[in-house]
């Protein structure tokens, strides 16, 4: 997912009154990373480089669609199923979503049968859907007083939740002079300020827009404290598999919030955009696991009613896609190896920025880049700094000087290292 937004940001850009301001209504509609990828491909500069797009590219800069993605859509073709163009469930493709949330949540096996049957899941479109489906259902469901969301975080978080009429708060996650994670701050807030009952959104893995993850015992810390006050849970997952090229790996937050007892409510939103590459083809679930299995048909003709009356059913096409290769043992082993091939380039990408960097020693410190993670590396940057780059040298990244590495390449890495070291140097000397 693209983008970040802070909290005070945040403010200026809500609509959540009985009269929508338009010049706020305006800038809500402006979402930056588009408006950097406008500016870019407006750019005739041919130096340019576009580090502000959430998308997979090549080493050559170009799309690359999944090689199992191809093939799978070349077996749906052939199999030319008649009921393909039909309607479906409003809920989604059976099939489809016990693949997904099995994906996420670990195989239904003996010992994760009895857990997985507490979990509704219903098809979305993509992670944007999820996470709106889940807030509108969660507003209604728990009537949270507050939505906790990290500081930074993804800007449609914000949106969504103001959609779903919900006060948006934020917790400390990034501390910007460490450059690491805000972990006792974090704790510290959550523990005096949040009440029983609310919302807390968290990144799954590769949070956007920092990179930067909690370790394993962060997370049961943070597992303890969110049980504790009651709270319930979302999480983002848009990274799973890309993050780490370890599909289980990357899920490992989330399963163990999931099999922590007593039960918690938790949802799950969960895109397949970033590992599958369909970004636009909005592919994507919504999962609920409550803290019962008896309530199960309760959550899901709550679910289907929202989405009734916002979409009916989501696209069947991309999903179709997904289904096949998580239930085809042979596309599966080669969907995990498309997974390494992406996560290695961008981890390749993320080594030559930090060597370059300090090959030229670069003014700072640059070992965050290393020990970031996914797609986004959170530079450090300044605004300042960000403009330079643009009007100096046509690089193009967000003004929090997050870059998505997905747009480095051999060719041009070292030419955003010189730049990156100019404009540190140039702000040093001012």
């Amino acid at each position: 997912m693209a983008g970040m937004i802070s909290a005070a940001e945040a403010a200026t850009n809500g609509f959540a009154s009985d009269t929508i301001d338009l010049v706020a209504y305006n800038a809500a509609l402006s979402d930056e990373p588009f408006e950097v990828n406008k500016a870019f491909h407006q750019d005739p500069d041919p130096r340019k480089v576009n580090l502000g797009i959430g998308v997979y590219r090549s080493e050559q800069g170009e799309p690359w669609p999944l090689p199992v993605v191809q093939k799978a859509e070349q077996i749906i073709h052939q199999e030319s199923d008649p009921s393909r163009h039909e309607y479906g469930a409003i809920t989604g493709d059976e099939d489809f979503l016990s693949a997904a949330r099995q994906l996420v949540f670990g195989p239904e096996d003996d010992g994760n049968r009895q857990e997985l049957a507490r979990v509704t899941s219903v098809q979305t479109i993509s992670g944007t859907g999820a996470n709106h489906l889940g807030a509108m259902f969660m507003a209604k469901r728990f009537k949270p007083t507050n939505v906790w969301l990290p500081e930074p975080t993804w800007s449609n978080h914000y949106t969504i939740w103001d959609f779903a009429g919900v006060k948006c708060r934020a917790y400390p996650y990034y501390n910007v002079n460490t450059q690491m994670l805000d972990f006792e701050r974090m704790i510290e807030v959550l523990s005096t300020q949040a009440q029983r009952g609310d919302v807390i959104v968290l990144h799954a893995c590769a949070h956007n827009p920092t990179g930067t993850d909690p370790t394993k015992d962060q997370w049961e810390q943070i597992a303890e404290t969110c049980q504790k006050l009651r709270l319930a849970i979302l999480f983002d997952s848009a990274y799973q598999g890309f993050a780490t090229g370890d599909i289980d790996n990357d899920a490992w937050a989330i399963r163990h919030f999931f099999r922590r007892k007593p039960a918690m409510n938790l949802c799950v939103a969960q895109s397949f955009s970033k590992n599958f590459g369909l970004y636009g083809q909005r592919v994507g679930a919504c999962h609920f696991a409550v803290d019962s299995s008896s309530i199960e048909d309760s959550v899901r003709s709550q679910l289907a009613y929202l989405i009734r009356a916002e979409y009916s059913m989501a696209p069947s096409w991309g999903a179709g896609i997904v289904k096949r290769v998580l239930l085809d043992p042979e596309c599966y082993r080669e969907w995990k190896q498309d997974l390494l091939t992406m996560s290695r380039r961008i981890l390749k990408m993320r080594s030559a920025l930090y060597s370059t960097l300090i090959e030229l020693k670069t003014p700072g410190s640059w070992e965050h880049i290393l020990s970031q993670v996914g797609m986004f590396s959170y530079t450090g940057l300044s605004p300042a700094q960000v403009s330079l780059m643009r009007q100096k040298h046509h690089i193009y990244m967000l003004k929090s000087g997050r870059i998505s590495l997905s747009g480095l390449q051999p060719r041009n890495v070292v030419y955003v290292a010189n730049c990156i070291d100019s404009v540190v140097r140039e702000a040093s000397i001012n």
